[in-house]
């Protein structure tokens, strides 16, 4: 038996993906905005599953320690995901993937949700990062 070629993504699926994008778009100007800055200080753009992904090499132009440390290994912003290099990367890449389908669902409510969610849980006494609903559901891709 020949194997088939995989079937094109039907028009309706193409039309979903697009509106999908178009839903979160602010957030991936922002991410193309940052990812600028990631491009100059030496990362290669690459695209991943239909993520454009930016991790910066170790060139020195764009430090990474020091007097203003990243407070983050890898952040995502609706279809762009930045990272302080290509380890963390790959380390979070599951992790982020989660992430940019909460953009996808929430779209432009994301961040306020998030940040309402992290605001909830320091008003009850939690940990406003590790408890939030949002990375509580990312974690679960990493296995934690």
């Amino acid at each position: 038996m020949v194997p088939r070629a995989p079937a094109a993504p039907a028009p309706t699926s193409r039309l979903l993906r697009v509106l999908r994008l178009a839903w979160a778009s602010p957030y991936t100007l922002l991410g193309l905005v940052l990812g600028a800055a990631w491009w100059l200080g030496g990362a290669r753009p690459q695209r991943v599953h239909g993520v454009l992904e930016l991790a910066l090499a170790d060139t020195g132009r764009f430090p990474r320690q020091g007097a203003w440390r990243l407070p983050f290994a890898a952040i995502t912003l609706d279809h762009v995901v930045l990272a302080v290099d290509q380890a963390s990367l790959d380390q979070w890449r599951a992790h982020e993937r989660v992430h940019v389908a909460q953009y996808e669902r929430w779209g432009p409510l994301f961040l306020p949700a998030y940040l309402g969610s992290s605001l909830w849980q320091w008003l009850c006494g939690r940990d406003a990062y590790w408890d939030n609903r949002f990375e509580v559901e990312a974690r679960r891709a990493d296995g934690c």
